[in-house]
């Protein structure tokens, strides 16, 4: 304990800071499942690591923005890095930084792809499939066709690593606050109109002129000798091109000035490496490995060496568990989970010298004609401020009882930076903006070199 300053009774404060590491099981989350005995993937695996997290720790449930609202992982993981009040600058433009596109301030972008469809007896275009994977080529011959259309148009298309996706930059529309004409729900909403959100009727020239772009681009795609040498092999042809997760960037603090700490990621898609560009944050970006406990044994060596390399905070991310919901198989989401169990060993090395928290940002159930729920998902926070709970296994059930109770995305980040021992202490103004964190480095005064 170091001596009191000059006049004071109280002795200086020691820098206990502590990094903070934050995984996310992409859609952990789930609802009882008959056939594993009414329990959710995540009770009913045999997780061992995660069970002595849980024992170390304290436990609670993760209810990203409350009970029934079905999050998207862009916009949970906003609201977790502590972005809730700052505009979402959409989808798009997260997809674009993510795989090396520039995206200028002010211009609406889209995400398109191109989608497989049939006409009902209403006019209704009805979205029956995507581009699969053996349809790459014919899919880049069809997208540079569109190229010339949306030139025409004013705009800019520009292919993304996948399936017949694509960035669309509409230069000449500064908004891109409009609707979807995916449907998402394919068995329920046929191609949807694009109209302008009722809080920004600024954006009806975008709706319009993006209408008039994805009225063009199916005549020219039902036209094109690509959809009918495949309708010959009896091959659906990839006739329309639909548009989600509209935008446009716009200045966002970076996560250092935004929270107070310098912000690192592992990112394992293009999603999250465009977040990491968007907020500044330093990124390590592993393709995930099939061997799922080596992918996670990996990254969570990777968010140690980012620790160790000054991070105050780490996003470590997985969407294998996302992907295993989506199948609706529930003993796939289960297996899942207990080969992501042992991969996650090195994080009881890390609780030692970290705040290490794990959670999902969002249900996927693995039943049901759901996409993403509003249903708990399991969270544990261990490291050396943690005082343990008496919640001994992990899972949606056990950690009901835990201390924490329900956690909103927005009050994730205070949580574990409190436990950090780097908590916004309240009425002090070190910088202009309201950090989360005590900040690492706010700007200091500076007098002449030989002054004093």
């Amino acid at each position: 304990m170091r001596p009191p300053g000059y006049g004071e009774t109280q002795p200086r404060l020691d820098d206990d800071r502590l990094p903070v590491v934050l995984v996310v099981l992409d859609g952990l989350g789930d609802r009882p499942v008959p056939e594993l005995r009414g329990r959710t993937p995540a009770e009913a695996a045999r997780t061992p690591v995660l069970d002595a997290l849980a024992t170390r720790g304290a436990s609670g449930w993760h209810l990203p923005f409350g009970w029934g609202r079905a999050p998207s992982s862009e916009l949970a993981h906003w609201a977790m890095f502590g972005y809730g009040d700052v505009p979402f600058p959409g989808r798009a433009v997260l997809e674009a930084l993510g795989t090396g596109i520039d995206v200028p301030d002010g211009v609406g972008v889209t995400h398109a792809a191109l989608r497989t469809s049939s006409v009902d007896a209403a006019g209704r275009v009805w979205i029956t499939g995507r581009t699969a994977r053996e349809d790459a080529d014919d899919a880049a011959s069809l997208l540079e066709a569109l190229d010339d259309v949306t030139r025409a148009h004013g705009h800019r298309l520009v292919p993304l690593e996948g399936r017949g996706e694509a960035v669309l930059f509409l230069p000449a529309c500064g908004s891109g606050a409009v609707t979807d004409s995916d449907p998402f729900f394919e068995d329920r909403h046929p191609w949807l109109a694009v109209l302008p959100l009722d809080e920004a009727p600024g954006a009806a020239p975008t709706a319009e002129a993006l209408t008039a772009l994805l009225r063009e681009a199916r005549a020219v795609l039902l036209a094109h000798p690509v959809n009918a040498r495949r309708c010959g092999r009896g091959l659906p042809a990839l006739d329309v091109l639909t548009t989600k997760w509209s935008g446009a960037r716009d200045a966002v603090p970076s996560f250092d000035a935004h929270v107070g700490v310098p912000g690192a990621a592992v990112t394992s898609t293009r999603l999250y490496r465009g977040l990491a560009s968007l907020l500044g944050m330093r990124a390590v970006h592993l393709a995930p490995e099939a061997d799922l406990g080596a992918d996670l044994a990996a990254r969570v060596a990777a968010a140690g060496g980012l620790v160790a390399g000054g991070a105050g905070f780490v996003h470590v991310h997985t969407k294998a568990t996302d992907d295993a919901g989506h199948t609706k198989a529930p003993r796939a989401k289960l297996e899942i989970l207990e080969a992501a169990d042992p991969g996650l060993s090195g994080l009881l090395d890390l609780a030692r010298v970290a705040i290490v928290a794990v959670t999902g940002d969002h249900a996927t159930p693995s039943t049901g004609g759901v996409l993403h729920t509003g249903d708990p998902t399991p969270l544990v926070v261990a490291g050396p401020t943690v005082r343990a709970d008496a919640v001994t296994t992990f899972g949606e059930a056990p950690a009901q009882p835990g201390w924490y109770g329900p956690v909103s995305a927005r009050d994730l980040l205070p949580l574990l930076l409190g436990h950090a021992n780097r908590a916004s202490f309240l009425g002090h103004r070190p910088t202009p903006r309201r950090t989360a964190a005590l900040p690492d480095a706010p700007e200091p005064m500076i007098v002449p070199a030989d002054e004093g």
